[in-house]
């Protein structure tokens, strides 16, 4: 058994992985929306630690490993195309959500309901045009080597780290 016989295996955790991160960033910024002030103090509770919860067991833990399953299958299958880089720009963009959606969870938290959690709609907006970007970027494969990039992108300066770097 060789390592690429995992490919198939890794590529069925990375896709649900990524199925319940982008799942629980869509649900999340819905549950904030009920962050309401008129609320009785248990109801906000309630609704406060299940937003937590779902954050910290669920939805994290769900970004890094799919995170980790797709740098697996990143080197596992030599996929090193533009295509993929413009992929890793949206992750990015999906990780950056998901740390803006956990700051306003923090702020929910730590105000005691004087923070008015943002309207659902625009993370929901922002969210599916990242993913959508995702889909075509993985299931079209666009040939991108053609699009302007600055020289100094697409080949080695020759310059040293900013810091020693240890011999073994």
């Amino acid at each position: 058994m060789s390592w690429t016989d995992l490919i198939p295996h890794l590529k069925a955790l990375h896709l649900g992985f990524l199925a319940l991160w982008t799942a629980g960033l869509l649900a999340l910024p819905q549950m904030l929306a009920r962050h309401d002030r008129s609320l009785l103090k248990s109801e906000f509770t309630q609704i406060r630690r299940a937003t937590h919860y779902s954050y910290v067991w669920a939805v994290t833990p769900a970004a890094v490993l799919a995170i980790a399953t797709g740098a697996a299958l990143i080197f596992l299958r030599e996929v090193f195309t533009v295509w993929l880089f413009a992929k890793l720009v949206l992750v990015t963009g999906l990780v950056a959500v998901h740390a803006w959606i956990g700051h306003t969870i923090i702020t929910v938290a730590e105000t005691d309901g004087r923070h008015e959690p943002p309207d659902a709609l625009v993370p929901g907006l922002i969210l599916v045009g990242l993913i959508l970007g995702i889909l075509v970027l993985v299931l079209a494969k666009p040939e991108l080597e053609e699009l302007p990039v600055p020289a100094w992108l697409q080949a080695p300066l020759g310059r040293s780290l900013p810091f020693d770097v240890p011999n073994r």
